[in-house]
């Protein structure tokens, strides 16, 4: 039986580093990576923009914190490859979505994975990948 996977974007982990709503979500999750019961994946140019949020708000060493709280978790970290990026190229070009979005999706798509967001960008993306959604007013 394959484990259920799930892609993180930048919405999920700012909400659970910062406890906003949809950390519970995210705890849970990151705990059954732990386990080995889920896994839970991070495009690397989601990592970058999550730093470059943090950075913006807090500074640097706020970010170099965060780096590596981020780098302790059960996050399996994506490094984009020719074909991902090809495919967040096409996603980008057809649908109304961030290029840091379209990294989600276009590995959300790859790995069979749901998107974990509060993000209401990913509404543009719900026929192409699988949307869980974090907060009540996203969708």
């Amino acid at each position: 039986m394959t484990k259920p996977t799930f892609v993180l974007d930048s919405f999920a982990l700012l909400a659970y580093l910062n406890g906003e709503s949809g950390e519970a979500r995210v705890v849970k999750v990151l705990n059954e990576a732990q386990e080995g019961q889920a896994r839970a994946l991070l495009c690397s140019l989601n990592l970058g923009e999550i730093l470059y949020i943090v950075e913006r708000r807090r500074g640097l060493v706020s970010a170099q914190r965060v780096q590596a709280l981020l780098e302790s978790l059960p996050l399996e970290e994506i490094l984009p490859d020719r074909a991902l990026i090809l495919d967040a190229a096409h996603i980008k070009a057809n649908h109304a979505i961030s290029y840091a979005d379209a990294f989600v999706a276009a590995l959300a798509r790859r790995e069979s994975a749901v998107i974990l967001t509060g993000d209401p960008e990913f509404e543009a993306v719900q026929g192409l990948v699988r949307v869980e959604w974090l907060t009540s007013n996203a969708r």
